[in-house]
């Protein structure tokens, strides 16, 4: 299994084996629960989809409580696909035990929606002048081009819809690993709030030390 689901319970800090202190983020990694295989001849890809989560009955749809019935597994709030080189059966159950000997990662997540935004928390701009009679504080400034072409050219950074995206972290290098409490540690910081969901993957450009 190359991945698995889990929630970011929040940032603190460790001591590594030199002494230094690292922030980390903790992640309650798993655990997840088999509930399809998709293969080749059927679905044109292989793959394995994860359930995580455990949701009541009555807030399911029927489609979904037979999805999960079919793969004999209790329904799940999030399901997400991960490939899977090794042969996965439905009802099986990933732990983040698989993650033993795994250097660096991929997190996944939502970022924290920020709703709309100025040109200056979105952007890091500068502003214009706070004294001295500026008018210009936290405005974003010329947007046109004269008579000619007379619009505004496509990309320009301006005032709008800030976060609540999908971003991926990459090359995140992991700490330690607590099969006991399905905790995982990594250097550094993970999109999304406390609480969210995240994917965590193997990493895809960055093998080993």
């Amino acid at each position: 299994m190359q991945g698995l689901l889990g929630i970011k319970r929040g940032m603190t800090q460790v001591y590594d084996d030199a002494g230094h202190r690292v922030a980390v983020t903790v992640l309650e990694a798993g655990p997840c629960v088999v509930t399809q295989v998709k293969t080749k001849e059927c679905d044109g890809y292989e793959a394995s989809q994860l359930g995580f989560i455990a949701q009541k009955a009555h807030r399911m749809t029927k489609p979904m409580l037979g999805h999960f019935a079919k793969a004999g597994a209790d329904p799940h709030r999030c399901v997400a696909e991960f490939t899977s080189p090794d042969e996965a059966k439905a009802g099986d159950t990933v732990t983040v035990g698989m993650l033993e000997g795994v250097s660096y990662v991929d997190i996944a997540a939502k970022t924290k929606g920020r709703g709309f935004a100025g040109v200056l928390k979105r952007h890091d701009m500068k502003g214009g002048r706070m004294t001295h009679g500026g008018h210009s504080k936290r405005r974003p400034g010329s947007i046109g081009q004269c008579s000619y072409p007379a619009n505004v050219a496509k990309g320009k950074r301006m005032p709008g819809h800030m976060g609540n995206v999908r971003v991926t972290c990459q090359n995140l290098r992991v700490v330690s690993i607590d099969p006991e409490k399905n905790l995982l540690l990594v250097c550094g910081a993970v999109p999304g709030p406390r609480g969210a969901v995240v994917e965590i993957r193997k990493a895809l450009k960055k093998v080993g030390k």
